[in-house]
């Protein structure tokens, strides 16, 4: 009887074992839920979660060894991880386990299964301005990017819009930089985002950011252009007017022609009046460059300013909950929450994006806290 009731509980553990360790693969096409998200201290993480990576063989990987291309193209983990990886079945080709020994061909199918860990952004709301039958627009964050990128997924305007609004699907009709806040405004259906590219195609848009500079900007309107500065490549110009100043910086609108990678902030060096916080681009007289590993708050510190965008270092660290997440025992970030080489900082520029016109709309967002200059 007793053996009867013994045999019974250790078949009852290994059922309870058996599914506490079913792992559910996601893929991009898993949509973002509102329970992914674990908030500490002022900042939104994701649940860490089991993802397949999926790449093609080109012809630069054709002929390794399945080991040999991991350790040399993925760097990021040691070539023992990939050697267990292969062994234990999460790294496949075609979908089929394969020896460390595999010699891959041209355009196979390669599957890593991960548990994936994205970094956290700050807890800002994304909030919603316009909900229109074709367009929506939202106040985005600063440090949150747009759409799934690099480390990021669900931590994304995207991610987080389908996971609190069952907003989805959306198209964004302009790139708003990761460190960048302000206006978003994204089309419903491809058909109103056509529309848009068409406007914008036809430079029949006009954008406008503010931005919060060092020192006193000219009382003028100022125009830059790539001849006047190291901005390489397409043309590019950008006007800008002081808005306000107190003596140490100055609130500057600024008004982008064209739409270059970094041209506010590269114009705005231009003028000697670059954005007070912005690290990559404050010139050698405000901050010595060796603090170029410093965030975008101490660089706001350094050049005058007040640290307004990060949660301060002293706070408390995350401690490891099972209730957050389950530890996987091949993944190298656990038990931390953020992945390896995220330093623990988050930042967020004072630059943010407030008008879009075109032809017969015009969407508008409210300017930031950090544009008041009391």
């Amino acid at each position: 009887m007793k053996r009867d009731r013994d045999e019974a509980e250790e078949e009852g553990n290994e059922e309870r074992n058996k599914r506490k360790m079913e792992i559910v693969w996601q893929t991009p096409a898993h949509p973002a839920q509102k329970q992914d998200y674990v908030f500490h201290n002022g900042k939104r993480h994701v649940r860490p979660y089991y993802f397949e990576f999926v790449s093609h063989v080109n012809k630069r990987w054709e002929g390794k060894t399945i080991v040999d291309l991991f350790a040399q193209e993925f760097r990021g983990r040691s070539r023992d991880y990939y050697v267990s990886a292969v062994k234990c079945g999460r790294i496949q080709v075609d979908g089929e386990n394969i020896p460390v020994s595999y010699i891959v061909k041209r355009c196979q199918k390669i599957s890593h299964f991960l548990h994936r860990h994205e970094p956290p952004v700050m807890a800002w709301d994304v909030e919603v301005l316009q909900n229109e039958p074709d367009v929506l627009t939202v106040c985005k964050p600063a440090s949150v990017p747009v759409h799934p990128c690099g480390q990021y997924r669900k931590n994304t305007v995207l991610g987080i819009l389908q996971a609190e609004y069952g907003l989805a699907p959306l198209y964004p009709i302009h790139r708003l930089d990761r460190l960048v806040s302000g206006l978003l405004i994204m089309a419903k259906n491809p058909a109103k985002a056509d529309s848009f590219r068409q406007h914008i195609e036809a430079g029949l848009v006009q954008k406008q950011y503010v931005a919060k500079v060092v020192g006193v900007f000219l009382d003028a309107e100022v125009g830059i252009s790539n001849g006047d500065t190291t901005l390489k490549g397409k043309a590019a110009c950008t006007k800008f007017t002081r808005i306000s100043t107190n003596g140490i910086h100055s609130i500057v609108l600024c008004e982008p022609v064209t739409g270059r990678t970094h041209q506010i902030r590269v114009h705005l060096q231009c003028t000697g009046h670059p954005i007070a916080n912005d690290m990559l681009y404050l010139s050698d007289d405000v901050v010595n460059r060796s603090t170029l590993g410093t965030t975008a708050d101490r660089a706001a510190a350094l050049s005058g300013g007040s640290p307004e965008t990060s949660c301060e270092s002293h706070k408390e660290e995350y401690k490891y909950c099972s209730e957050d997440f389950s530890i996987d025992p091949m993944c190298t970030h656990c038990p931390n929450l953020a992945p390896n080489g995220y330093d623990g900082h988050e930042e967020g520029l004072w630059l943010h994006c407030v008008r879009y016109t075109g032809p017969e709309w015009v969407y508008e967002c409210p300017y930031p806290d950090w544009a008041s200059l009391t």
